[in-house]
């Protein structure tokens, strides 16, 4: 029996991983008939793929908003859930999939200027989208097993690209540590898979919320909580679990960096976010994941401090930024999880415009060095603007579309009585400026002899970043948008949580 969900059957799949598949499966042969034409197919089909997702994901948000109860099942010929996988669309999916969408559509257009001088280009596309579609599929899974495949659809896709500039030794030793960590991790998620199949005889979400939770905390579903913890957590480098990231983040073509910090690890805590609400009551996990903000906003912000490349600070700092969306998590209400996701679409477009600024800084400058880039913010302007707007963004500080985010989640802390955690994330804000300003103030000092008579970056990167630059802007002086579609998706997660398992059990 199912609840008041719009149900489709058969070889069916939503728009965005329907278009990403095809797109990622053809982009091999539009690369062979792009080399013997002379022309830019490859490029042009690559960023055709991204738009088409991308109004895929609006075609879907329609569909889930006229559905009964906000939920869209999807499963294949044969049986119905929860005998077999499927796919379960709720108003979070959507907003997690337009996330993705979005800042793969920038990176596309800054990818075609960045990746001229590469070889393999046609090999990078192919395994963008993949990576792509493999976050889509996450975001859709309506059981664990369907979650799983796609996870590692990600993350293989993930690790080649961490190593794909293989010319140099670090890169390949990067992705291998990537590789190693995740395949941990993974191990890890099978494990919390065999632990539900034992405990409930399924993996469907619906059917796993219905048979545990609610009931009282046994050793197997601590064990159980433990697993998912670091299955996820490595992958959306929550402390202690982040040392891949520092070494991954800075060594992957800064395209890549966008996405891994920007969407790719927050698609990790996406899927630790719904399996906690699926297994647990929030008042299980607001302790623990409490204390895991506090210890990864404060390592990454310290250790950021130290760094003295500028891909590799802002990978911490992307550590720091997981922290505090840990904290809505662990408020555990509509309130905090709005401010979650809302971070989670902020964080999108102020880390990827922060990397894909850095990209481009570095692109010109032949350096990730902080000090040997000194004074090349004069000779960039445009995109050492965008880095500050970016790092403002980041810090929190107003009239940015941080500000409204981090508000609403250190506000949570408070909703559900942990001032304390919104003291300490407070202050965490405060020491990231210390980094950020940093790097502000060495772009724009005098020029080196190294960096005299630079120009721009190509138009094509330097419009995206304008493009992000102007997003972060938009919504830190008119965040009604934002934060309506994040507290749409609050509400799916959190108030919705009886429609979404009830399309499955009825």
């Amino acid at each position: 029996m199912v609840g008041q969900a719009m149900i489709q059957t058969g070889l069916q799949l939503p728009l965005p991983l329907l278009i990403s598949l095809i797109g990622a499966m053809a982009t091999p042969f539009i690369g062979i008939l792009s080399e013997r034409t002379g022309m830019k197919l490859k490029e042009a089909w690559f960023v055709l793929v991204s738009a088409a997702s991308l109004g895929g994901v609006y075609q879907l948000y329609n569909m889930v908003k006229a559905a009964p109860d906000g939920v869209l099942l999807l499963y294949s010929w044969g049986q119905a859930p929860p005998l077999s996988g499927c796919l379960e669309i709720d108003m979070l999916g959507v907003y997690m999939s337009f996330s993705i969408a979005f800042l793969g559509l920038l990176v596309s257009i800054y990818s075609i200027s960045y990746m001229e001088h590469e070889t393999r280009v046609a090999e990078f596309y192919t395994l963008v989208t993949f990576m792509i579609a493999g976050m889509f599929g996450i975001a859709f899974a309506g059981d664990l097993f369907t979650l799983f495949v796609f996870w590692e659809l990600m993350g293989l896709s993930s690790y080649v690209l961490v190593s794909f500039l293989k010319q140099n030794w670090g890169p390949i030793e990067a992705g291998f540590k990537y590789l190693l960590m995740s395949a941990t991790a993974g191990a890890f998620l099978l494990l919390s898979m065999a632990l539900l199949y034992g405990l409930t005889g399924t993996l469907n979400f619906g059917m796993l919320a219905n048979s545990i939770r609610g009931n009282p905390l046994t050793p197997w579903t601590v064990l159980l909580f433990s697993t998912l913890i670091v299955g996820f957590g490595v992958k959306s480098a929550i402390v202690p679990m982040h040392t891949w990231l520092p070494d991954a983040h800075p060594e992957a073509p800064s395209p890549i960096s966008a996405l891994l910090s920007g969407v790719v690890i927050e698609t990790g805590l996406y899927g630790l976010t719904r399996l906690l609400f699926v297994v647990f009551e929030p008042s299980v996990f607001k302790l623990p994941i409490a204390a895991l903000a506090v210890l990864t906003m404060t390592v990454g912000n310290l250790l950021a401090l130290l760094q003295g490349d500028l891909k590799r600070m802002l990978a911490y700092s992307s550590i720091a930024q997981i922290g505090y969306m840990l904290v809505g998590l662990s408020a555990g209400t509509v309130y905090g999880a709005q401010g979650l996701f809302l971070h989670v679409f902020n964080h999108s477009m102020m880390k990827g415009l922060a990397f894909l600024a850095a990209g481009s800084l570095i692109h010109i400058g032949n350096t990730r060095n902080i000090e040997d880039l000194k004074g090349i913010g004069r000779a960039m302007p445009l995109t050492t603007m965008g880095l500050f707007v970016s790092f403002m963004g980041l810090g929190g500080v107003p009239a940015t579309s941080g500000f409204i985010s981090k508000f609403m989640l250190f506000s949570s802390a408070i909703e559900v009585g942990m001032t304390w955690l919104t003291v300490i994330g407070v202050l965490n804000s405060a020491l990231s400026m210390a980094y950020y300003l940093r790097v502000i103030k060495t772009l724009i000092s005098d020029p080196i002899d190294s960096m005299k008579g630079l120009k721009e970056a190509p138009k094509l990167m330097v419009a995206v970043t304008v493009v992000m630059t102007l997003v972060v802007i938009l919504f830190g002086v008119w965040p009604e948008p934002a934060v309506s579609f994040a507290e749409s998706a609050a509400e799916a997660l959190v108030n919705g949580f009886n429609a979404y398992i009830g399309a499955i059990i009825g």
